[in-house]
């Protein structure tokens, strides 16, 4: 992506901000960590009044900032992917590979999740007092969630809905899916006007880009003290009592999201793309650190277009289709934790589930990863629903919201990364050479 004079933005500034972003983001929870051990024993209410009028506010106005760009950004340069690639054909192609890989490597991270949770096991040995205690601790959490959950479409409704009635109404209330599917048509539509009317909208669908990389750069302008604000919100006030409780469980999900990062990536990235997985992943630390700190597929969505395009070489026409897609459609590390969580639940609550059962948590982790919107804490409503189809007790995810946070970070990372990740390979199977 370049600015809108046609400048490409230095790696040196990138690699300024990125380091910026990456103090923030030390110093915030340093601070955090700290009022929670020193200043909220003591003075509770000074420490959530700060919170409350300083640090959510600005990490707010952060996150608000990127989201504000998401839909014209997904349609914007997912339109001009597909116009960009010319023909049905060739669209049919980069989108068949595009699916297999999100569908494959989703399925295989929900595997890896359900391995590691059969093996370490670490729900059982939970005492009963303190499931109690974390029920009733977010019990009122909980049921917002499933609430949530309950409003959910899932199913065959999740194939209708992908088709908007008002695609203006669908951007409005961020469905990202009818606007995706929308946007592909859009694009689809360009192609097959004359070659006048089709320079006219390639125009105006770049300007329309360009717009949002200048909107990108103001907020990037804020990004070092917005992940302050939301790393401090969360340390101080998540408490070590409840992550102490939890140690296990915590371990088991960033041990499977581990395993994508440095095995299952850099394996695909070798041996099916034939790049350096060494290179890659050095170069996708400005995404990474987006990621962690926004909790957001779609937030991070612009630092991931950039990256890919100028510091990994990815044309335009492949990051544009696959990347917007990726953000919606294709969460590794989402579907890895809902594997976890479920099976976790089920033995904390001394449920039994079959090979079956899980081999049926695969399919819907899949199903659900696919639906799950890209923000913070978006794949709570849809494990919701896993959870109630196997018959674990869906109250039961009080038990790990006090954690979530920390997960949702931390899931947010392999979730981009497996965008990129798919969008380098396309891109090397469709012969274009990179810059790694």
């Amino acid at each position: 992506m370049t600015s809108p004079d046609g400048a490409t933005p230095s790696a040196s500034s990138e690699g300024s901000l990125s380091n910026r972003i990456l103090l923030g983001l030390l110093l915030g929870a340093i601070c955090g960590v700290g009022a929670n051990l020193l200043l909220v024993p003591r003075f509770p209410d000074a420490v959530e009044a700060a919170n409350r009028w300083l640090f959510v506010p600005v990490g707010q106005i952060f996150l608000r900032m990127l989201f504000m760009v998401v839909i014209p950004l997904v349609f914007s340069s997912l339109a001009l992917g597909v116009a960009s690639l010319g023909d049905l054909k060739r669209l049919g192609r980069v989108g068949g590979r595009t699916m297999l890989y999100f569908l494959s490597v989703t399925a295989f991270s929900v595997a890896i999740g359900l391995v590691l949770v059969n093996v370490l096991r670490p729900g059982e040995g939970l005492p009963a007092e303190t499931r109690e205690k974390l029920l009733e601790t977010y019990r009122g959490e909980a049921a917002s969630r499933m609430e949530s959950a309950g409003k959910a479409d899932f199913g065959p409704s999740l194939l209708v809905n992908i088709v908007p009635r008002n695609p203006v109404a669908a951007a409005a209330n961020g469905e990202m899916l009818p606007v995706i599917f929308f946007a592909l048509l859009f694009g689809i539509g360009v192609t097959k006007l004359s070659a006048e009317k089709n320079a006219l909208w390639m125009k105006l669908l770049e300007g329309l880009a360009d717009v949002t990389v200048v909107i990108i750069g103001m907020a990037l302008k804020l990004a070092p003290f917005g992940v302050f604000g939301l790393i401090f919100s969360v340390t101080s006030r998540f408490g070590f009592d409840i992550l102490r409780q939890l140690l296990f469980f915590v371990v088991t999900v960033l041990l499977g999201l581990s395993l994508l990062i440095l095995g299952v990536y850099p394996l695909y990235l070798k041996f099916r793309a034939g790049v350096s997985p060494v290179a890659f992943l050095r170069k996708m630390r400005p995404v990474m650190i987006t990621a962690f700190s926004t909790s957001s597929s779609n937030a991070t969505l612009p630092t991931t277009i950039e990256v890919s395009e100028r510091d990994l070489g990815v044309p335009p026409q492949i990051a544009g289709f696959v990347l917007p897609l990726g953000a919606t459609m294709n969460m590794n590390g989402t579907a890895l934790f809902e594997g976890i969580t479920c099976v976790f639940l089920a033995q904390v609550f001394g449920i039994h589930l079959s090979l079956g059962q899980q081999l049926f948590v695969i399919v819907l982790a899949v199903l659900t990863a696919i639906g799950t919107a890209g923000v913070p804490g978006g794949s709570i409503p849809l494990l919701v629903l896993v959870l109630t189809s196997v018959g674990v007790p869906a109250e039961g995810i009080a038990v790990i919201i006090g954690v979530d946070r920390l997960l949702d970070m931390a899931r947010t990372v392999p979730n981009v990364i497996g965008d990129v990740t798919c969008a380098v390979y396309v891109a090397k199977k469709e012969g274009f050479e990179l810059k790694i």
